[in-house]
């Protein structure tokens, strides 16, 4: 007689959980979901090491160095993990007078909110695409950092010229 109910106490418990978790909300299971996905995706970039966490990244646009501010983000990390083998080169095309889109070749992880940007600021679009902005705009992005050494006219002259390459390197 124990067994047996045991096993109904058993079953019982089951169905009510399985039950409880059908009825939770969905954004619950949406957030366990993008966890694991990211999850996945980290496990899927090169492993740093010490020395290239310590590592700076550096970014060029057609060839000249600009400094930048980047975020302390985890989308930010996982840039500089995909920049530990290779620098990540970015070839760019404009897109509405006011930005430059490319892809970055590799799902990262994002925290999109509502911004409007101002010229300098790098952000990540659809967590596969970055752009760099040398006008304004106001939409639903990860904030990645800013170019800090150039003025609104320098970024305009450097970026809406035509299609460009954004070289992301680790340096240091």
């Amino acid at each position: 007689m124990n067994l047996r109910k045991s096993i109904f106490i058993l079953i019982f418990v089951l169905a009510c959980s399985l039950f409880f978790t059908s009825c939770s909300d969905n954004t619950d299971n949406e957030a366990v979901s993008n966890t694991q996905i990211s999850q996945t995706q980290e496990q899927s970039l090169p492993h740093s090491t010490k020395e290239e966490t310590e590592k700076m990244l550096s970014m060029k646009i057609n060839g000249e160095a600009v400094s930048v501010e980047w975020e302390n983000n985890d989308s930010v990390k996982e840039i500089k993990k995909l920049c530990s083998v290779n620098p990540l080169i970015i070839n760019m095309r404009m897109y509405g007078g006011f930005e430059q889109v490319g892809s970055i070749g590799a799902e990262i992880s994002r925290n999109d909110k509502q911004i409007t940007t101002s010229p300098g600021d790098i952000m990540l679009y659809s967590g596969n695409q970055l752009v760099v902005f040398y006008g304004s705009n106001s939409w639903s992005y990860t904030r990645l950092g800013k170019i800090a050494d150039k003025n609104n006219s320098e970024l305009e002259k450097l970026l809406s010229a035509g299609d460009v390459s954004i070289t992301i390197s680790l340096e240091g």
